[in-house]
């Protein structure tokens, strides 16, 4: 059913969208003793370009939150940060977690199965199955529908804010089922031998590897296939760097692929020893595949977001050594997303100037990546409760995680050119005194007790 700009008085704050920003902020308001309303689209028998199933925070695309690593990766710093702050979404990602690495990969359906259950049944939140296409006229509201807005609801935020509305094109990677990979010409290991507690025994990647002439075979492939046609409203949309599709990479130059998605540095391909290198040579290209659900039965192709048509895509990929009889459980895609130019039209608390009611959370506002998506939907939460507890709200320092993607987002950015944007170093505060070697761990000590500080000093409001 669709709802326009209803009054409800039975809860305190109205989030739209059931992703992975809008499921945070819900929890975190929740926990603190506000009563929620979770409007979800999906479900009403309404369903999104990209979507498949009706649950909340689904994984679109990759089933990866990236490093895990909070000594020296901002992506596994904010970890450490949401995860201090009792994120439901990292919580959830633990009990989904499967091996990747240094990396945080999860079984995308138990991941949003368990996210949903938990919120479910919080007797704070009620998960209302429903299109909204109107901003609300009145009442706390934390929009949250991520970067495939309704097209009603994305007209409302355009008359709202007096700006049209940014977009960009996000890619989605294949997923290969286990047993169609041909292991004799394949191997597992992680890059560089590098494990976590959730590691397999061998690793956690399967290998493909290239030869010279194989990889400029496939290179070219990758230019000759046939490509999804835009339509003329997208021909000028941009894509993000951070999920590029490969094609488009492989467009800038032959060596490219090379030294991104598919350099072969810290892989010993056993198939390939000599003397020298008894444990196997480094491949001069590989196609990785990491584990995609707990039962190891799905892998998706890393980096190989694509916007090659279907029967191109299974032509070019079994050319991949191993892959020759690859049966695909989803091929790549496109679709076009949408975002808001914050740094112009919220405030400092995540608000909507001339709307204060009305706060956005997730990658509508410009984030990019599930993490970061989910830390603006922590932080919105946040917000909304203190505010609702009329309690001044005190920002995380920028020195952290939170903050500096907070401030970036909220007037940091230059709002000309503003673009999606990862979290990442330099959106710290600089240590430019600290040596170059030393930096980065520099920047999440510092991070780590600056929140442990903010924390304890002014925790915006007590769980229940």
């Amino acid at each position: 059913m669709a709802l326009e700009m209803t009054e409800h008085t039975d809860h305190d704050v109205h989030i739209i969208g059931g992703g992975l920003a809008g499921s945070e902020a819900a929890w975190q308001l929740a926990r603190r003793g506000f009563k929620v309303r979770l409007s979800e689209m999906r479900g009403s028998g309404e369903m999104t370009p990209a979507h498949q199933t009706d649950g909340l925070a689904e994984l679109v695309c990759s089933n990866s939150f990236r490093s895990d690593d909070s000594d020296k990766n901002a992506v596994g710093l904010l970890h450490h940060e949401m995860r201090a702050l009792d994120s439901l979404v990292m919580s959830a990602g633990e009990k989904a977690r499967v091996p990747a690495g240094s990396a945080m990969a999860v079984d995308r359906d138990v991941f949003s199965s368990e996210v949903q259950r938990t919120l479910e049944e919080h007797p704070n939140v009620t998960v209302v199955r429903e299109r909204v296409d109107s901003l609300p006229a009145s009442g706390a509201t934390i929009v949250a529908t991520g970067p495939l807005t309704a097209q009603s609801l994305a007209q409302s935020i355009v008359s709202a804010t007096g700006q049209d509305r940014l977009a960009f094109f996000d890619a989605i990677a294949p997923i290969v089922h286990r047993d169609s990979i041909d292991m004799s010409k394949c191997w597992i290991q992680s890059r560089w031998n590098k494990r976590t507690e959730a590691s397999n025994e061998d690793g956690d990647y399967i290998n493909c590897p290239m030869t010279k002439e194989q990889y400029l075979a496939f290179h070219q492939g990758l230019m000759d296939g046939e490509k999804t046609e835009f339509r003329e409203w997208e021909a000028d949309t941009p894509y993000f760097d951070g999920c590029m599709p490969i094609e488009v990479m492989a467009a800038r130059g032959v060596e490219t692929l090379r030294y991104g998605p598919m350099k072969g540095v810290g892989l010993d391909n056993p198939y390939d020893t000599t003397e020298e290198h008894p444990q196997g040579r480094w491949p001069y290209a590989v196609v990785q595949l990491r584990q995609d659900n707990k039962l190891g039965t799905l892998w998706n192709m890393v980096g190989f977001q694509t916007k090659l048509k279907y029967g191109a895509q299974i032509e070019l990929f079994r050319t991949i050594p191993g892959l020759e009889n690859a049966e695909f459980a989803r091929l790549g895609g496109l679709h076009r997303n949408t975002f808001i130019n914050s740094p112009l039209v919220l405030d400092r608390q995540l608000r909507l100037r001339g709307g204060e009611h009305i706060r956005f959370a997730g990658q509508i506002t410009g984030c990019e990546g599930y993490v970061e998506s989910s830390a603006v939907g922590l932080i919105a939460g946040m917000m909304a409760a203190s505010e609702l507890a009329g309690r001044d709200w005190t920002p995380p320092p920028r020195t952290t995680a939170l903050g500096s993607l907070l401030s970036h987002i909220t007037g940091d950015a230059e709002a000309e050119t503003f673009q999606p944007m990862n979290v990442n170093f330099g959106l710290f505060p600089p240590l430019h005194e600290v040596k170059k070697k030393q930096r980065k761990e520099a920047y999440t000590s510092r991070a780590k007790e600056d929140l442990r500080m903010w924390v304890a000093e002014a925790e915006a409001l007590p769980a229940t």
